[in-house]
């Protein structure tokens, strides 16, 4: 996804759901809040913390009221403020990641991510290939095995 592809001032639900999962990914790929969720013994409440606010900040951005907001995300209003306004550590990364994407035009990080698994994906494609050749190797080895064993058990039973 490019930069251009990012709506900063969502119009309409497409628009809303793309700005909250670049937010929400590029929130939860921070290095310091993937240690967070490596330490924390609470990564699921971490995580929805986030997504709430990534959601909340997205609607925002779509000029729809707090109460709506909430409504929508079924958390109460206190709740969608208090991420909006930083007063929770998600709220601040969320809109941090905003800013951040805003002010440097930054593309979202899942353009890295997919050439680093296409990078995988091809060297464990390398592996199997090379796995299913030594594996073709060994059956017709085996093959021969078994006739060499079947020739020699007929000279057995022709003494």
């Amino acid at each position: 996804m490019r930069v251009s592809d990012v709506p900063l001032s969502p119009v309409g639900r497409e628009e809303i759901h793309k700005l909250e999962a670049v937010l929400l990914v590029n929130s939860i790929l921070r290095p310091e809040v993937l240690e967070e969720l490596r330490s924390s013994e609470e990564r699921v409440t971490w995580v929805d913390s986030l997504a709430v606010a990534a959601a909340a900040l997205a609607r925002e951005k779509a000029k729809m009221s707090v109460s709506r907001i909430a409504e929508e995300l079924g958390r109460t209003e206190a709740t969608i403020r208090n991420h909006l306004q930083g007063k929770t550590r998600a709220g601040q990364i969320v809109r941090e990641t905003y800013e951040k994407i805003a002010r440097e035009g930054v593309s979202i990080i899942l353009p890295e991510i997919t050439a680093t698994l296409k990078e995988e994906n091809e060297r464990l494609k390398s592996e199997l290939n090379e796995e299913r050749k030594k594996r073709q190797e060994m059956q017709k080895l085996l093959e021969s095995i078994r006739e060499k064993l079947t020739q020699i058990l007929n000279q057995i039973g022709t003494v």
